[in-house]
C-alpha cells in the first residue's frame, strides 16, 4: 500500500482546489457558494457512522464480486487508518471537500491512491448521508431512552422513601386534595416511561437501511442491500429508492418525541422552582444544583431547573425548523435537506444535558416533610372526603353532598377555621344526620389513606406502583 498523504492528487481525481464532483465543471465555485454549501463544520459529527456505512458497503461489494477482493481489502485497511486519525484528532478536515463524506473519501485517496474511488461504486452521497443520519438518530433515540430510565430510577428512589409523606395535590395551582410526595413523583415516572416508549417506537420505525438506493433510482450493480442492512444493525433495507433518500420523517418523529420529553421535563422543572421558594418551602437543593446572586447574598437560585425549563424552546424550535425545511420538497433529494442535521444535533444535545441534570437534581433534593404535611390540609383540601362520607354513610346523592359540603366550607371560611375545627353542632346545623364519625375523614392523612383505588395516592397503592416500575426497569 502506498501512502500518498504528502502528494496533491490532480484535479481530475478530485484534487486540492477541485471538488470531488468537478469533472462537469470548469471553474471553482464562488466563495459565497462555497460558504453556503459547506457542511463539514457540523456534519463531521457523523464520521463514525460514515465509516461504519463505508465498511459495510465495501464488504458487500467484495462479497458480490463488484470490486476485487484485493481492492476491497486495501479500502478497508485505508478506512482503518482514517479512523485512527479521527480518533487521535489528526484527521485533516477541509472545507474544500464540503462534507464528512467527501472529506473521508478524499483522505482515503491520499492514503491508498486511486483504488479509493472504487468505494463509491453503487452508492451516492444521497443514500450515504441518509444512512449516516439514520444511524446517528437511531443512536440518539437509544441514548435518550437510557437516560430517561436513569431519571425514572432517581424518581423511584425518592418516591419509595417518601411514599407516606403528605403534601397538597393541586388543580389550577390551588390546593385540591391531599396526596403523598411519592405519588406525585410517580406521576413523572409514568410520563417519562411513555417518553422512553416513544423513542423506542421511533427507533423501530426508522430501523430500515437506505444504503444502496444510490442517488434516487437504485443501482444497476448486483448489490446485496439485505447484507448491508444486517451489517449495520437494521431490520431490513428500505423498500423504495426514492423514499430512501428523501425521507426525514424518522428525524421528525425523534424530534417530536424529544419535544414531548422536554415538555415533561419543563413541567417538573417548574415544580422544582416553585417548591424551592420560601413561600412553598417543600424541598431543598444543595449547592450542586443552585447558584447565587452577584448582588443579593441571601439568594440560592434553582438555575439548573430554570435552564431545563427553557430547553423546550430550543428543542421545539428544532422540530419546527426541520418541519418547515421538509414541507415543500418534491422527491427525491434536495440540498435543503442539508439543514436537517444542525437542528437535530442541537435538540438532542439539549435533551441529553437536561435529562442528566434533572436526574441529578432529583437525587439531590431533600423534601421538607413537615412543611408539606402542614400545607396538605390547606384550602379545605378534605372537602371532597366530607362529601364522600355523606354519600357513603348517609346515602346522600353526591350532588346533594356537594351542596352540603360547600355550605360547611363557607361556614368554616367565615369563622377562619379548617373543616376539622368545626364543631359537631356546626355540622348538624347544616345537615342534622352528621355524626362525630365525620371527623375521622377530615385529616389529610386519612384522606390520602382512603384513596385505595388502583393508581390512587394511598401509600399502599404508591408502593405497588413503585414495585411494578422496579420490575419493568429491571
Amino acid at each position: 500500500m502506498t501512502d500518498n498523504a504528502s502528494k496533491k492528487p490532480d484535479a481530475a481525481k478530485g484534487g486540492e482546489g477541485q471538488a470531488m464532483w468537478g469533472g462537469r465543471f470548469s471553474a471553482k465555485p464562488a466563495e459565497l457558494m462555497q460558504a453556503i454549501n459547506v457542511s463539514i463544520s457540523f456534519d463531521k459529527r457523523l464520521w463514525a457512522q460514515d465509516l461504519a456505512g463505508s465498511r459495510a458497503h465495501a464488504r458487500m461489494l467484495i462479497s458480490q464480486g463488484v470490486i476485487a477482493s484485493s481492492d476491497g481489502e486495501e479500502i478497508l485497511e485505508g478506512l482503518a487508518r482514517v479512523e485512527d486519525e479521527l480518533l487521535t484528532g489528526t484527521f485533516p478536515f477541509r472545507d474544500e471537500y464540503e462534507d464528512i463524506h467527501m472529506n473521508i473519501e478524499a483522505r482515503l485517496r491520499e492514503l491508498i491512491g486511486p483504488v479509493a474511488g472504487r468505494l463509491h461504486t453503487a452508492r451516492s452521497r444521497n443514500d450515504q448521508v441518509a444512512v449516516d443520519f439514520r444511524l446517528w438518530v437511531r443512536e440518539a433515540c437509544d441514548r435518550s431512552a437510557a437516560q430517561l430510565e436513569a431519571l425514572q430510577n432517581a424518581l423511584l428512589a425518592q418516591a419509595e422513601q417518601y411514599a407516606d409523606a403528605l403534601m397538597p395535590g393541586f388543580t389550577h395551582l390551588q390546593p385540591a386534595q391531599p396526596v403523598t410526595f411519592g405519588h406525585h413523583l410517580m406521576a413523572y415516572v409514568e410520563m417519562f416511561g411513555r417518553d422512553a416508549d416513544r423513542f423506542r417506537d421511533a427507533r423501530a420505525r426508522m430501523n430500515e437501511c437506505p444504503l444502496g438506493a444510490a442517488a434516487l433510482a437504485g443501482s444497476p450493480f448486483p448489490i446485496d442491500r439485505h447484507a448491508t442492512a444486517k451489517a449495520l444493525g437494521f431490520d431490513r433495507p428500505t423498500a423504495n429508492s426514492l423514499d430512501s433518500v428523501s425521507a426525514r420523517d424518522f428525524a421528525l418523529e425523534a424530534l417530536s418525541a424529544a419535544t414531548i420529553t422536554a415538555t415533561h421535563l419543563s413541567r417538573l422543572a417548574e415544580e422544582i422552582v416553585l417548591w424551592t421558594t420560601p413561600m412553598f418551602g417543600f424541598i431543598k437543593l444543595t449547592d450542586a444544583f443552585t447558584t447565587g446572586s452577584s448582588i443579593m447574598p441571601q439568594k440560592k437560585n434553582p438555575d439548573a431547573a430554570e435552564l431545563i425549563r427553557a430547553k423546550v424552546g430550543r428543542i421545539l424550535g428544532s422540530l419546527t425548523t426541520l418541519t418547515v425545511v421538509m414541507k415543500g420538497l418534491p422527491l427525491a433529494y434536495s440540498k435543503d435537506m442539508q439543514e436537517d442535521k444542525v437542528p437535530t444535533f442541537e435538540a438532542f444535545d439539549a435533551l441529553e444535558l437536561s435529562l442528566l441534570a434533572m436526574a441529578g437534581m432529583i437525587a439531590d433534593l431533600t423534601p421538607n416533610t413537615a412543611k408539606m404535611a402542614a400545607a396538605a390540609g390547606a384550602g379545605f383540601s378534605t372537602a371532597t372526603d366530607l362529601a364522600d362520607w355523606l354519600v357513603r354513610t348517609l346515602n346522600m346523592p353526591f350532588r346533594d353532598a356537594h351542596h352540603v359540603t360547600g355550605s360547611a366550607v363557607k361556614l368554616a371560611e367565615g369563622l377562619g377555621v379548617d373543616l376539622a375545627d368545626l364543631s359537631l353542632e356546626h355540622f348538624q346545623a347544616i345537615e342534622p344526620r352528621i355524626t362525630a364519625e365525620v371527623y375521622a375523614v377530615l385529616t389529610p392523612a386519612a384522606s390520602a389513606a382512603s384513596r385505595i383505588s388502583y393508581g390512587g395516592t394511598a401509600p399502599a397503592q404508591v408502593r405497588a406502583q413503585i414495585a411494578r416500575w422496579k420490575e419493568l426497569l429491571g
